[in-house]
């Protein structure tokens, strides 16, 4: 069993199979035991249970930490495919191309204080968060 079902919903089998769809790999490994998959795959796995609770909003917090990139990408492209889905996702994340890209408003905090905010179309062009978190001038 991959996930977990909300207590009296039904559709256990569909919500399985759409997981199954998001991360082909984890169906590839649906009889490995958790603790022996990759960083990569544990976390798809933990993305997969917790949506198979159908939540309304989901926190992710740093999804990216300690991946390789090409597992990063997919990350972020399931986090993406699982915002068409209408789902509201709180996203807590120092890659801030990737965070921005994929949101629609955020807040950049410095030393636990909020240093600015705004749409995240915003703060990706404004000069100060480019040179600061992404790197570019």
């Amino acid at each position: 069993m991959m996930g977990t079902t909300a207590i009296g919903m039904s559709g256990y089998e569909d919500d399985r199979a759409a997981m199954f769809d998001l991360f082909p790999r984890l169906k590839e490994r649906r009889n490995q035991i958790a603790g022996t998959m990759s960083g990569g795959e544990q976390q798809m796995l933990a993305i997969g249970r917790a949506m198979m609770a159908r939540p309304e909003l989901i926190l992710f917090d740093e999804p990216s930490l300690g991946l390789a990139p090409l597992i990063v990408k997919r990350i972020f492209e399931v986090l993406a495919e699982i915002a068409s889905m209408g789902k509201t996702i709180f996203l807590v994340e120092q890659n801030a191309h990737h965070a921005l890209r994929l949101s629609n408003r955020a807040y950049v905090m410095v030393n636990g204080r909020i240093h600015m905010s705004g749409e995240s179309a915003s703060l990706l062009d404004n000069e100060d968060v480019r040179k600061a978190y992404l790197g570019l001038h």
